[in-house]
Formats: structure tokens, C-alpha cells, sequence
């Protein structure tokens, strides 16, 4: 083969090699990297502490892989207020894709935090009446949306639930958290009924778990302690280990009757409780976090209700002498035994 072939050649060579090689620039530059969302998670009370760990699975199942598309930023408070605005305002600061939040408060404070942004939150655990959250259940408004909490009607549920564990019971003490944004509503729908039942409500408004002790001990000194049942409606401070042990420990020593929320501290537990299913709420909420990732503005997302979950205790109901109906019982999700 001659020079000049011998160059051609090489030309021709180096000509396909370099088509090889821009082809492949291409075809890599041609390939978006996946976008990896951020996330904020606010979990404002230990009693639901858990719920994030059941949300990323959640999220998973629904393609959004942590590490590789999605990342979290968990954060967990209990009841304090200052704090949780402080990691609000971090969130914001930091351009998250989405806030998740619950129970309440934290979902009011979210909803301000975010205020004049874009950026989308999703609530669970969360009352929207009387709080101001959403503009209606169809069209909540701004960028935010949720799972409500049926505080009434739970409240209701509780209340109706304690009046067949124990009939006679006329007077039932409410102990709750003082200026907690959802007891209003609670107690607005709870009155007509207890007084349609010839029940009198005794409401016990308290900051913390020192004032209920101050309540119980001071009860203690009385000939008569003035109530015949302890009712737990929705709010956070009766499922505060300090708050529910004083009260549980109370209720253990003049063998009253206790319920709403189903807690164990110590040797002291509740005979019954009514909440939200926690994993169905989840599930919920997740449904709604990828509508909002997908593009759908939150404000139009319609609102969804959590579903009930009834548990009885029935070790504690023998403890405190409180006969449980066989109805009662098959009505329960789960029974403790």
C-alpha cells in the first residue's frame, strides 16, 4: 500500500472514531439525570414519632427511592412551639420540594412558615376546623393539602364509647391541653350530646403535666373527688408520658374509669382507645406527596379524612373492675388481653 493510500486510510480511520466518540457524547448529554426531590418532615409529637418511618416506605412503593430520587430531612419536636418554627423557617431557607407535617400546630405553623413561597405542604393528623388550614375540603387553597383528623367526630366516638362501658357514670372529667388550637370544636360538638345523655362535662385545662398533678392531688384531699369518668378527647397533652401517668395513676387509685386514647406508662394504661389509623393516614399522605411532585398544584387537591381504629384493653378494664360488653368487644379493631 502506498503513502498517500496508507494516509487516506487513516484519515478515514480517525473520521469514524471520532464520529464513534461524538455520538456517544450525545447520547449521554441527551440522558437528564434523574431530579432528586427534597423533602421536610415535621413530626410534632412522640406519640406519632413513628409515622416517617412509615411514610419512606410509602414513598418508595410509589418510585420515589431515598438516596437516589428523593432525600429527607426528619425533624422531631414535642410540643414546642419556638422550635418547630425555627426548623420551619429552615426548610423555607432551604428550598425543600415539600413539607410534610403533623399533628396540628405544626401543620398551622408550616402553613404560615410557607406563606408567600411556593413551596407545598402536606398535612396528616391535622383538625381543619377552627384552625384556619384549608379554605374548604375540595378546594383547600395556597399550596397546601392534607389528610384531615375527624377531631369531632372522634370526640364523639370516645365519648359514646365510655357511656356503654359505664352507663352510670354522670359526671366525666376532660382534661386537656390549655389554648390548643382543636379543642374548641371538639368540645362544641360534645356538649349537646353529653347533655342529651344526662352526662355533665368537667373541663380541665392545664399547661402541663405539673398542673394536672397540682389537679389530681389536690382532689385527693376532698371527701368527694366530683367526677365518675376520665374522658381523653383529641389533643396532646393527655399523650404526654408525664401527663398520662399522673392522671392514669389517679383514675388507678379510685378505680375510674379511663379511655379515649390507648396509652401504657409504667403500670397505668387506658381500658380503651379511638384514633386514626396510622398506616392507612400514611398511605394517604403519600398519595397526596406524589400528586404534588408530579405537578399538581396542593391547593386543588381535595382533602381526605383518616379512617378510625377502636382498641380496647381489656387487662386494664379487669384492673380497674370495668365490665366490657361482648358487643363492645366485637366492635374492636384490637383487643388487648
Amino acid at each position: 500500500m502506498n503513502l498517500s493510500k496508507q494516509i487516506k486510510t487513516m484519515q478515514q480511520m480517525l473520521v469514524l472514531i471520532m464520529l464513534i466518540v461524538g455520538c456517544a457524547f450525545l447520547s449521554g448529554c441527551g440522558k437528564k439525570k434523574p431530579k432528586v426531590y427534597r423533602v421536610g418532615i415535621l413530626c410534632g409529637l412522640d406519640y406519632i414519632g413513628a409515622i416517617p418511618d412509615i411514610f419512606k416506605p410509602e414513598m418508595a412503593k410509589l418510585g420515589y427511592i431515598e438516596g437516589e430520587n428523593i432525600v429527607y430531612n426528619i425533624q422531631r419536636t414535642n410540643f414546642e412551639p419556638v422550635r418547630e418554627k425555627q426548623i420551619l423557617r429552615q426548610f423555607v431557607e432551604d428550598k425543600v420540594d415539600l413539607i410534610f407535617t403533623f399533628p396540628t400546630e405544626v401543620s398551622m405553623a408550616a402553613k404560615a412558615a410557607t406563606k408567600g413561597t411556593d413551596i407545598p405542604v402536606v398535612f396528616a393528623i391535622a383538625n381543619i376546623e377552627g384552625t384556619g388550614l384549608v379554605n374548604s375540603v375540595r378546594q383547600p387553597g395556597g399550596h397546601i393539602t392534607g389528610v384531615r383528623y375527624p377531631g369531632p367526630d372522634l370526640a364523639i366516638k370516645r365519648f359514646e364509647v365510655m357511656r356503654e362501658l359505664v352507663p352510670e357514670a354522670k359526671i366525666m372529667w376532660v382534661p386537656f391541653q390549655r389554648g390548643y388550637p382543636i379543642v374548641a370544636s371538639q368540645m362544641e360538638v360534645l356538649y349537646p350530646v353529653a347533655e342529651a345523655a344526662g352526662v355533665t362535662l368537667i373541663e380541665f385545662p392545664a399547661d402541663d403535666a405539673a398542673e394536672i398533678q397540682a389537679e389530681v392531688d389536690a382532689r385527693n384531699k376532698l371527701d368527694a373527688i366530683g367526677f365518675d369518668a376520665i374522658l381523653f378527647i383529641p389533643e396532646p397533652l393527655s399523650c404526654t408520658d408525664d401527663a398520662f401517668e399522673a392522671i392514669a395513676k389517679f383514675a388507678y387509685e379510685h378505680k375510674l374509669p379511663i379511655g379515649g386514647i390507648t396509652m401504657q406508662v409504667g403500670d397505668y394504661g387506658s381500658i380503651f382507645g379511638i384514633d386514626v389509623d396510622d398506616p392507612k393516614t400514611v398511605q394517604q399522605a403519600a398519595i397526596l406527596a406524589d400528586k404534588i411532585l408530579k405537578g399538581t398544584p396542593a391547593g386543588t387537591i381535595p382533602v381526605v379524612s383518616a379512617e378510625s381504629y377502636f382498641e380496647i384493653n381489656y387487662k386494664v378494664a379487669q384492673e380497674l373492675g370495668v365490665h366490657v360488653s361482648e358487643g363492645l368487644l366485637s366492635r374492636a379493631d384490637r383487643i388487648i388481653r
